[in-house]
């Protein structure tokens, strides 16, 4: 059996903007595809909740990136 990554389909690339911006004012010294892809699932449901439902945890669609990085970045 031969390994391949597997294929993701974008509908709408705003999200992916938002988290390589969140990336690339980082600074983080490394290539982060890697992890973005094993965050893509969080990001994804976060922005899948209404405005309604992310103001009630206190963040908006701008934070999902930091908030998505926060363990790696030690941001809380």
């Amino acid at each position: 059996m031969s390994k391949t990554e597997p294929t993701i389909e974008f509908h709408d690339g705003r999200l992916l903007q938002r988290l390589d911006l969140f990336l690339v004012s980082q600074g983080m010294g490394f290539n982060a595809g890697t992890e973005k892809r094993r965050r893509l699932h969080d990001a994804f449901a976060l922005d899948a909740l209404s405005d309604c439902q992310l103001a009630y945890m206190g963040m908006t669609r701008a934070d999902i990136p930091a908030f998505v990085f926060a363990d790696l970045l030690g941001n809380s």
